[in-house]
């Protein structure tokens, strides 16, 4: 069995667009990449949450789905960067539970995220990239230097970091491969990097 749809999951900040950049580049994969450089409500979310969550979680959900539908349509194997199941498991929960987000414009995400789910497939592989040192994560935004997520505090991190353990715990699926990288720096250390690519190889042998 050909992998045909990989997934790299994580926090904000994790490397998640890094390894898939790389991992795309040696195993001769096609790389969807979240909508970030071109999405009206980013740079407005972090000003204001509670104004633009909704706004900005049905473009992210939308998206996401329409790359979905892309990845049916082709035989190439696809990486794709975050999962649909992180924008309602992880975003949309910790906004709603923060407060943030009304719980009408939540139930209202929640029946249309529960409608989509039905029209996808479950991602052929799933990688999770575990960091637990939220330090990491936070130089790690730092040094990509984007505008909008100077405004990111630390605490909305660890909360995503504590939404994402929650999800994984629960994502009963053989398709998983978790990635712990809190003590690892595989930008920088090629040994690290050497490791990873071996643990990938060694689960879609296991897949396959």
């Amino acid at each position: 069995m050909k992998l045909k749809h990989i997934v790299i999951s994580g926090n904000i900040g994790v490397g998640k667009t890094t390894l898939a950049e790389k991992l795309a580049k040696k195993y001769n994969w096609k790389i969807l990449l979240e909508e970030v450089d071109n999405n009206p409500y980013l740079d407005d979310f972090y000003k204001s949450m509670k104004s633009w969550s909704f706004h900005l979680q049905i473009f992210f959900l939308n998206s996401r789905f329409k790359q979905i539908q892309n990845i049916s349509k082709t035989n190439s194997t696809i990486i794709q960067d975050r999962s649909i199941y992180e924008d309602y498991e992880v975003f949309t929960k910790n906004l709603f539970d923060s407060g943030i987000l009304l719980k009408r414009e939540f139930e209202n995400y929640k029946r249309l995220y529960n409608t989509i789910l039905e029209y996808v497939k479950v991602p052929d592989l799933l990688i999770y990239i575990r960091n637990k040192n939220i330090n990491n994560i936070v130089n790690n935004i730092k040094k990509r230097n984007r505008k909008f997520e100077k405004k990111i505090n630390t605490e909305y991190l660890k909360n995503l970091n504590n939404y994402y353990e929650n999800w994984i715990k629960h994502y009963s699926n053989k398709n998983l491969l978790i990635i712990d990288i809190t003590n690892k720096d595989f930008i920088k250390n090629s040994k690290d990097l050497k490791n990873i690519y071996n643990i990938i190889e060694t689960k879609i042998n296991e897949l396959t």
